[in-house]
């Protein structure tokens, strides 16, 4: 299960003269700072397994609630970002990120393997399609090798609210309205869940990407180290 009741997820590919530089300031800096925000729990990066998944990384910070997103500490540090993540998010391609609501999680934890799904619901489907995917989720979480099955729904307003770090910035894409995300011990493992999510009524222009776990990172103070 997720750990809160908010996350953050980040879609996002890497130019490759920025690759390098990417990785120490992932690992050593961003990832360790957004964890120590007060009420953030844990961050997670994972990185695309095949040539079909675009963009190449996705990032999952778990929060204890969704207000923790819109509270003073996390803006503070969207309005003051450092000198390595302004030379760093220089490089980021096909970025897409979505501040979301947690509506079900359920698995006997963390898995390997990663596929995300998201995907568009209208306005008139939204309660018989949100109802149809809640009942979905223990049918997945049953399957063999599944380990984590989370459904969440993006807030637009929070996603879409321009700080300092994001303001000048062009690789930002349409964040995500809907998504799910669904763990499991080996990839292929995933096949079946991805099916049958992406057929459930009301679901419209699924995006599906397939990843492997790089690094996680668990409660520390905001310092790296």
């Amino acid at each position: 299960m997720l750990s809160g009741q908010g996350v953050i997820a980040i879609w996002n590919g890497i130019a490759e003269e920025g690759r390098s530089e990417f990785y120490d300031w992932h690992l050593r800096e961003h990832i360790p700072e957004r964890v120590g925000i007060p009420g953030f729990r844990r961050g997670r990066r994972y990185r695309a397994v095949g040539k079909n998944t675009h963009p190449e990384f996705f990032t999952l910070y778990e929060v204890d609630a969704f207000e923790v997103l819109q509270g003073q500490d996390y803006v503070n540090r969207l309005n003051a970002p450092t000198p390595w993540t302004k030379r760093a998010t220089a490089h980021f391609k096909d970025t897409s990120r979505g501040l979301a609501r947690v509506l079900v999680s359920s698995g006997p934890g963390s898995g390997g393997a990663l596929a995300t799904v998201r995907f568009g619901v209208s306005e008139s489907n939204a309660e018989s399609a949100r109802a149809g995917l809640i009942r979905l989720v223990p049918e997945l979480v049953a399957l063999s090798q599944i380990t984590g099955v989370h459904l969440c729904r993006a807030d637009d307003q929070a996603s879409g609210t321009k700080t300092a770090e994001s303001r000048d910035r062009t690789d930002i894409q349409a964040p995500p309205n809907w998504f799910a995300l669904l763990e499991a011990c080996m990839p292929e493992a995933l096949d079946e869940p991805v099916r049958r999510l992406i057929a459930t009524p009301g679901i419209e222009g699924a995006q599906v990407g397939r990843y492997a776990h790089e690094y996680t990172r668990l409660k520390t103070d905001w310092a790296a180290g």
